[in-house]
C-alpha cells in the first residue's frame, strides 16, 4: 500500500468516523450485548505450541490486488479457521477499500477463537466500537499514527480488556512500541513499492524488544516461507490472501494446517 493510498484511506476514515459518531453514541456502543463479554486471549493461543500460530484473515479485496474473493461466506470461512486450529481470526472492517463491514466482525466473533478487528484505527471511538462488536484484539498501524496516539489508543484497548497488535514497516517506527502493545507485526510488503521482502522483515525482527511477541504479516504464500519465518523466530503469522484467493478458502486453510502438521511430525 503506497503512502498516497494510505493518506487517502486515513482521510476517508476521518470522515467515516465523524459520521459514525453522529449515528451511534458511545453509550449505545457500551450497551451492546458483546461489550461486556470477556475477550479471548490471542496471546495465550500464540504461545500454545499445539496451535498453528496463524492469524487467518477474511478479506474480500484490497487496493493493491483488487477483488480477491467476493463469493466466500464469512461464517463458513471463519468457522473453518476456528475449527482447524487458527490461533486467531482477522476480519477487515473497512468497506471503501477492502469491502469489509462491522457485520463481518459480528459473524466471526460467534466462534471461540479470538478475533482481530483489522481496521485503520485513528480514534478511540473505533476502539470502543471494536469491543462492542466482540473483537478481542485491535490493530494499530504505526504509519497512520504518532507514538503518542498509539499509546493512547492501545491504553484504551487494554482498559477494555482487549489485546493490541502494532504494525510496523521499518526501523524508524520502533519508537511506537510501548508497554500497552502485546504483539508487534512486521509487514513484509513495502508501503512504497508493494514488493514483498522477507529479508527486510527478518532484519527488523532482530531489533524488536524481547518481551513482545512478533507477528509476520503479508507475503506468506507457501509452506516454505511459513517454515522459514517460524525458524527465524516469528511467534505468529498473519495470513489471508493465500487462503482467500482459493476457490474454497476453508478447504485451503484445512489443507495448509495438515501440511504443517505433516512437516512437524516428519522432523
Amino acid at each position: 500500500m503506497s503512502q498516497n493510498i494510505l493518506a487517502k484511506i486515513v482521510a476517508q476514515k476521518l470522515g467515516e468516523v465523524a459520521l459514525r459518531k453522529q449515528e451511534v453514541s458511545i453509550a449505545q456502543l457500551e450497551a451492546m450485548p458483546l461489550f461486556g463479554k470477556k475477550a479471548y486471549s490471542l496471546k495465550s493461543n500464540i504461545l500454545d505450541k499445539n496451535k498453528t500460530g496463524i492469524i487467518a484473515e477474511f478479506k474480500r479485496q484490497s487496493p493493491s490486488k483488487g477483488i480477491i474473493n467476493n463469493t466466500a461466506q464469512v461464517h463458513e470461512v471463519t468457522k473453518a479457521y476456528s475449527d482447524f486450529g487458527a490461533s486467531g481470526i482477522s476480519v477487515l472492517t473497512d468497506q471503501s477499500f477492502f469491502g469489509g463491514t462491522l457485520d463481518d466482525l459480528a459473524i466471526a466473533v460467534q466462534h471461540t477463537t479470538p478475533v482481530l478487528r483489522k481496521e485503520f484505527i485513528i480514534d478511540e471511538f473505533q476502539v470502543i466500537e471494536a469491543k462492542a462488536y466482540g473483537a478481542s484484539v485491535i490493530l494499530l498501524i504505526a504509519s497512520c499514527l504518532t507514538p503518542a496516539e498509539t499509546e493512547l489508543l492501545a491504553g484504551t484497548a487494554k482498559e477494555l480488556g482487549m489485546e493490541v497488535l502494532l504494525e510496523l514497516h521499518d526501523a524508524s517506527e520502533l519508537e511506537y512500541i510501548c508497554d500497552e502493545i502485546d504483539f508487534v507485526g512486521i509487514n513484509n510488503r513495502s508501503l512504497k513499492s508493494f514488493e514483498v521482502n522477507i529479508e527486510h522483515s527478518l532484519q527488523l525482527r532482530s531489533q524488536l524488544p524481547k518481551n513482545k511477541l512478533s507477528i509476520a504479516e503479508s507475503g506468506i504464500y507457501d509452506l516454505a516461507t511459513f517454515e522459514l519465518l517460524k525458524k527465524e523466530g516469528f511467534d505468529g503469522f498473519l495470513m489471508g490472501e493465500y487462503f482467500m484467493k482459493q476457490d474454497n478458502p476453508a478447504a485451503a486453510f484445512e489443507l495448509f494446517v495438515s501440511q504443517i502438521k505433516r512437516n512437524s511430525n516428519a522432523v
